[in-house]
């Protein structure tokens, strides 16, 4: 496995060939400190399988909201500071049109969200000549309250999912999306078809221990992302990995997976996170831990 000292001193010896960077059967993951754009920028064209992105929400603004019954900020970090509209929308255009490059043509990308920045994404989308597949809400029977009392109780994001080519044929594993267990969504009917909603609690505490990220999502979302569309061997990318959740994921159920953030204090989590599971006497003990099996 990788040395991360090392790892993260050769940041700008970017290969421009990801799937030599990662041979099959031998390293899993690499992680990359840097700006999301100018590294992929780097990649070859039709590289990844996959691509799960979840983008700044770009809502930092000295609001407040609610979390475990307190009152606290919503400024996350400068890397979530709206530039005014035209930059946000030129800045979700840049990382799209180098995603969909960097996309296989049999490939597809999930985009997570709130309303402050999915609409804008799946226009987007569009207008790069994505066909979208399905929306998904992410209903969180946990959510917290609204402190405010003059809006709607928050208790959903969405996802878009989203196909390359029109043209070309996209995975999707429907039996197991159908007949596969699915006990942590109560909304899923046992051998019926999976439906666009999905009930799933925010990250359980144990997916936190060793620190958490401002927009972390749980261990039991990205699984079913990455089952749905993805096969054993695959090459997963997350533009915007925080605490590479999907990374975890992707390890576990024998994906391969590149993660880019641009904040030291999320590389180093990350880092965490997979020493422990490379550490593991018995990475199974893990899966059931983050109720991956």
């Amino acid at each position: 496995m990788y040395d991360f000292a090392n790892m993260l001193h050769d940041r700008w010896d970017i290969l421009t060939n990801v799937n030599k960077l990662i041979p099959l059967n031998e390293d899993k993951y690499k992680l990359y400190l840097g700006d999301c754009l100018e590294i992929v920028q780097k990649f070859d064209e039709n590289t990844f399988d996959c691509i799960f992105a979840d983008p700044p929400y770009l809502l930092s603004n000295n609001g407040f909201t609610c979390h475990s019954g307190k009152r606290i900020s919503v400024n996350k970090g400068k890397w979530d500071i709206s530039k005014g509209a035209e930059k946000d929308f030129e800045f979700h255009r840049e990382w799209l049109k180098e995603c969909k490059r960097v996309l296989k043509p049999t490939g597809t990308i999930w985009i997570s969200g709130t309303y402050h920045s999915i609409y804008l994404c799946g226009s987007l989308l569009q207008l790069l000549g994505f066909k979208i597949l399905n929306d998904i809400c992410w209903y969180k029977p946990n959510a917290p309250p609204n402190i405010s009392c003059r809006y709607f109780t928050s208790s959903h994001e969405m996802l878009i999912w989203a196909k390359k080519d029109k043209k070309v044929k996209h995975y999707f594993n429907y039996k197991l999306m159908k007949s596969g267990t699915w006990v942590e969504d109560k909304l899923k009917k046992p051998e019926m078809q999976m439906r666009s909603v999905w009930s799933i609690t925010s990250p359980k505490k144990k997916e936190k221990e060793l620190g958490k990220h401002p927009t972390q999502k749980p261990m039991d979302l990205l699984k079913r992302i990455i089952l749905a569309s993805t096969k054993e061997g695959d090459l997963v990318l997350d533009p915007f990995c925080g605490s590479s959740t999907t990374g975890i994921a992707a390890y576990l159920l024998n994906r391969r997976f590149v993660g880019i953030d641009k904040e030291r204090k999320y590389i180093d989590l990350s880092i965490k996170r997979f020493k422990e599971l490379q550490n593991s006497r018995d990475s199974k003990d893990l899966l059931q831990q983050a109720s991956l099996l």
